[in-house]
């Protein structure tokens, strides 16, 4: 059963990668959030049954891990380090411009909801309605409601704090 759990941590570390990043600033903080959910992870592997896949059982473990997380360090007062970023002059190169852009987009995904957040990952994963809809225990049509309605409070995010992707 160890080699089992090991092997299947391996496969899909990904996973447990963008869910950290997705709900950690600090690298610190990610290394911590990856720890707990492997530990969770683990301590649920004997009741996972097999009926879906692998990826869908650790992304729902992993992004209920991250939630509670998330609900935890929400009651701590907010903390922010300076990043390279906001020492740098802007440059108007394409790749710049693209770098700000994903990290306006980040900002922005920062101001959602556990939940909200953890929809739009999987959609910029590119996961399926139907994938999203199993992972996250939602119907179909609930996903693409969410999906709609988080657009829109991206969009608004974006244009009232002034910000603009090019």
């Amino acid at each position: 059963m160890e080699n089992e759990f090991i092997e299947m941590i391996n496969n899909h570390r990904g996973i447990l990668y963008k869910v950290s990043n997705l709900y950690c600033h600090e690298e610190e903080d990610k290394k911590d959030l990856f720890q707990e959910i492997v530990l969770q992870l683990w301590k649920s592997f004997p009741a996972f049954r097999k009926n879906s896949r692998a990826s869908t059982w650790m992304y729902r473990v992993a992004l209920n891990t991250a939630i509670t997380n998330f609900r935890k360090e929400s009651k701590k007062p907010d903390r922010r380090t300076l990043l390279d970023a906001d020492y740098e002059i802007p440059d108007f190169s394409d790749a710049l411009l693209q770098k700000e852009n994903v990290q306006l987009l980040n900002t922005a995904i920062a101001r959602l909801s556990k939940v909200e957040k953890a929809v739009i990952m999987l959609y910029l994963e590119e996961k399926s309605y139907d994938e999203i809809s199993e992972i996250m225990g939602i119907t179909k049509t609930n996903v693409g409601v969410k999906l709609n309605r988080i657009k829109v409070k991206l969009e608004k995010l974006l244009k009232t704090n002034d910000y603009e992707i090019r």
